[in-house]
Order: structure tokens, then sequence, then C-alpha cells
């Protein structure tokens, strides 16, 4: 079903534009995905292409279905020029594999943990799933594929992290609204959580 990705890669560039660079990461027993990086004004979007190739399966299931299943790609955007973000594409591309080498299925509300900072010294080792819609929208595929979801990263410090684990991810959007959080600065501290 790679015969999507082409259609991925045009929705990407009618949302966001030309990209200005890509690179591509292979892991062992994995396809190859790729991180394409957009820029507009003063944000840089990291976007994956490769995610969506195969349907994500329900790792209880005996057998994965090559047809049906959820598809997506994640999609991180960041303030340009605070940090070496430059440096998420490797993490970036983990998380796209993470699907077909952990069989788990990335949805809205999930966090998402790489075990080490996104980019050279940054506070965030996770992120969260956030809705998609928004930024660009979701890719409708021929019947009975599902169509492909563009999900938005939320980069989580650790202390945010635990706390969306005991509150759940809704609490933890609520006081990064409440306190004004600008969650695409790629060196912000951690939202206020007592």
């Amino acid at each position: 079903m790679s015969d999507v990705l082409p259609l991925v890669e045009a929705r990407l560039r009618t949302a966001l534009g030309e990209p200005d660079a890509r690179a591509a990461v292979t892991f062992l027993g994995t396809d190859r995905v790729e991180v394409l990086r957009f820029r507009e004004g003063d944000v840089v979007r990291y976007a994956t292409l490769g995610m969506s190739a195969q349907p994500m399966a329900d790792p209880t299931a005996m057998l994965a279905d090559p047809v049906q299943g959820p598809r997506a790609e994640l999609v991180l955007s960041v303030r340009a020029g605070l940090a070496d973000t430059d440096k998420v594409l490797r993490p970036l591309a983990v998380l796209a594999a993470s699907p077909q080498v952990e069989g788990v299925v990335v949805a809205p509300g999930a966090s998402l943990d790489v075990g080490q900072p996104l980019w050279p010294g940054a506070s965030f080792t996770s992120v969260l799933v956030a809705e998609p819609g928004g930024l660009v929208e979701d890719l409708e595929l021929d019947a009975p594929m599902d169509p492909v979801r563009f999900l938005p990263l939320l980069p989580m410090t650790p202390n945010e992290a635990a706390f969306k684990r005991v509150h759940g991810a809704q609490a933890l959007q609520e006081r990064w609204l409440t306190h004004g959080t600008d969650l695409r600065d790629p060196v912000r501290r951690s939202v206020p959580l007592d």
C-alpha cells in the first residue's frame, strides 16, 4: 500500500507548502520513514511520511489487516531559531515507526515517549498526541481503507507527562490553556502543576 504515500505527501504540500528539507530513517525490520521540514514565518513544522503506508493494527489481534485499520502521520510545530530542533528528525521517525515495531495504535490523547530529549537541550522527552483536523485535513482513501489522519504532537516535560498519566490529557491541555502556554516554544519550562 505504498501508493498511499504520494497522496499523503501531496496533502502535506497542499496544507504546508513545499518542504525545504527531508531525511529518511530505516529501522531494522520496518519500512522507511521520512521526515519533511516545512517553514512558515517563524514556525518550523516537521511531518512524518511513511507511518501511514500500512494501517496500525490492534496489538491483541492474531493477524494484522493489510487494508483496514487506522492510518496516521505525525506533525510537530515549533518556533524556529530558538533551539536545534532539526535533531528531532530521528526521534520523530522512532515515534512514526512505533506502530510497526511495538504494535501500538497511535491515537489522540496518547503519550509517546522517546526516552531522551527530543532535541539537544530540550526539556521534553515525550509528546501528547492531539486531535487532528486543524492544520492538515484528513486524507480520505478508497474504501475499505481508513482515512489518513495527521496528528499534531505537543511536547511534554517529564512533570507534564506524569500529570497527564494521573489526571488525563484533557486536564493537562486545560492547564496549558489556563496558563497561556506557548506549546510551540522549544525552550519553554513546564507549566505550573500544583
